[in-house]
């Protein structure tokens, strides 16, 4: 049995076989990021620390746009909601 694997023995992988798997993974992944980053955009007059959340969403991917949605999206200018 083998315990380590090296770079060579990624050119042993069946990738045809492991794509289809993986590629609804990316997508859901990628459309997420793409709403987040739709949503801070159309709301940015009303949040706060614009810059901060979308380098969150682009640099922590998925779990970026999910903590953006639970805890972004609370973070509302209090100032914007008066006028």
């Amino acid at each position: 049995m083998k315990l380590h694997y090296g770079i060579d023995d990624l050119n042993q992988l069946d990738w045809a076989s492991i794509l289809p798997i993986i590629l609804p993974f990316l997508f859901v992944g990628f459309v997420l990021i793409i709403v987040a980053l739709f949503d801070l955009y159309r709301h940015r007059d009303t949040r706060e620390n614009i810059l901060m959340w979308a380098i969150i969403i682009l640099f922590f991917n998925t779990i970026g746009s999910v903590l953006y949605f639970i805890i972004g999206r609370k973070d509302v200018n209090k100032r914007a909601l008066r006028n």
